[in-house]
């Protein structure tokens, strides 16, 4: 799904931000391209109720939904997006973050989705034990497909943080996220998720002033075919929406690869073949139409 790549950047906000409104409606940070407001793990328990009271109001002095900002509220539990949907103003949202999703939560939040008048994406997020599990998350990828999820889901989001809790860790400074456990549980999150159709994003980089690791860690998401990645500050976005569009030499090479006759040839020091490669050069090309 091209659309997913719209997502660039996804600057996490909490709820109870001063600014969600401003945020929202573009006027803060106006580069934004996707923003998760959260009433999750960034919004204490005993703070829930001013900050969804925020979220309500900020729902209706919305704008009304562009195409140069995405917004979704990251829920706290299937409660909390059923609260959501009833509010005024919901259908400004273009989807829901989903916490923790697997096997015993997936229903209780896909069913109100699939009730409600308005359509929205959603983003899943896998962060819980069973993401180290293939058997499991092929029975969770099987199940989506089954019940017809996927067409509502934009894409999977990979919980870096709470996976490395899970594992007692937290991120070094010194080195990328590939160079951890969790480098082995993203590629089988790929090989598992992506050939049925499913795009994934990449975890968050929690240093703000690694910019060097940062930049590692990029080439690596994008090694592994994710499609964009969570931001925690913005000073992190130019960087990681530089290196998720697409680049002219890419495009070029995709170019070449749809419209030369040639079953084999080579472009830019690299051989280029139609059988293997079409299928990426058709997504290159395609997401270069789109501004992306």
């Amino acid at each position: 799904m091209l659309e997913a790549y719209r997502l660039g950047g996804s600057l996490y906000v909490p709820v109870t931000h001063k600014d969600c409104l401003q945020i929202a409606n573009g006027r803060k940070w106006p580069e934004l391209r996707s923003v998760i407001f959260c009433t999750e793990d960034a919004v204490a328990a005993e703070a829930l109720g001013p900050a969804l009271d925020n979220l309500r109001h900020c729902l209706k002095a919305m704008r009304p939904r562009t195409q140069t900002l995405l917004r979704f509220v990251r829920v706290r539990n299937p409660e909390i997006l059923a609260w959501l949907l009833e509010q005024p103003g919901v259908d400004k949202l273009d989807g829901f973050v989903l916490p923790k999703l697997d096997m015993r939560n997936i229903d209780a939040y896909m069913d109100p989705l699939s009730r409600h008048r308005a359509h929205h994406h959603c983003m899943p997020t896998l962060e819980t034990r069973d993401v180290f599990e293939p058997a499991r998350m092929t029975e969770l990828r099987d199940y989506m497909l089954e019940r017809g999820y996927q067409e509502r889901i934009l894409a999977l989001r990979i919980g870096g943080n709470d996976l490395l809790a899970l594992l007692g860790i937290r991120r070094p400074r010194d080195r990328s996220l590939y160079r951890t456990p969790l480098g082995l549980t993203i590629a089988h999150l790929v090989t598992i998720f992506k050939p049925h159709g499913f795009q994934l994003t990449a975890p968050v980089f929690e240093h703000i002033d690694c910019p060097e690791i940062l930049e590692q860690e990029l080439g690596e998401d994008l090694a592994h075919g994710l499609c964009g990645k969570t931001a925690i500050h913005p000073d992190q976005l130019p960087l990681i929406d530089r290196h998720f569009r697409v680049s002219p030499t890419d495009l070029e090479a995709a170019r070449r690869i749809l419209d030369d006759d040639r079953a084999v040839f080579k472009f830019d020091g690299s051989m280029c073949e139609l059988a293997t490669h079409s299928a990426w050069a058709e997504h290159i090309v395609g997401r270069a139409a789109m501004g992306l």
